[in-house]
């Protein structure tokens, strides 16, 4: 799949408040108020402002931090590391690759077993393509993701596979 991922214009303007102050003007959504951090669900998380595939469900775990955690991006491509010196502290913030949105932070206290990184991600940043939506939205190549060694597609009515973040 041949996909030009950019910052879309017409989708900063439909931003609502809080997505703009997160995406374009570096803010944090707070803890455990956010659409995504306790979130399930089959699917991969893309970029609010252009659409990139930024992370799959599969690599997502429960941090217990408040925020959506991801243990590495689906392409290390589309997310950009960069120094964060505010408040006093030297932090890695990550960005969109392409629509040059900031996402969150990166740290080292991740599951050592993968790798051990933390991608703390603010969930403002991010829209959800459910599983069962990928073809429908383009994103259909990333179906495999969900593959099971037997071959067998998550959320497909022959996997009885229940998903844990």
């Amino acid at each position: 799949m041949t996909t030009e991922y950019r910052k879309n214009e017409a989708a900063v303007a439909k931003l609502t408040r809080n997505q703009y102050a997160v995406t374009q003007e570096n803010a944090t959504e707070p803890a455990f108020r956010n659409a995504f951090w306790n979130s399930h669900d089959d699917g991969i998380y893309v970029d609010v402002v252009s659409g990139e595939p930024l992370f799959a469900s599969t690599d997502k775990y429960d941090s217990q931090s408040g925020w959506p955690s991801f243990t590495r991006p689906i392409d290390p491509a589309n997310v950009v590391r960069r120094d964060d010196k505010t408040y006093g502290m030297v932090r890695t913030e990550v960005r969109s690759a392409n629509g040059d949105s900031h996402l969150g932070h990166l740290f080292d206290d991740g599951p050592i077993e993968d790798g051990g990184l933390r991608y703390c991600i603010n969930s403002a940043a991010l829209r959800f393509i459910p599983l069962d939506a990928l073809e429908a939205e383009g994103y259909g190549d990333y179906r495999s993701l969900f593959v099971s060694a037997a071959g067998v597609a998550a959320g497909s009515d022959t996997d009885n596979h229940t998903k844990e973040a």
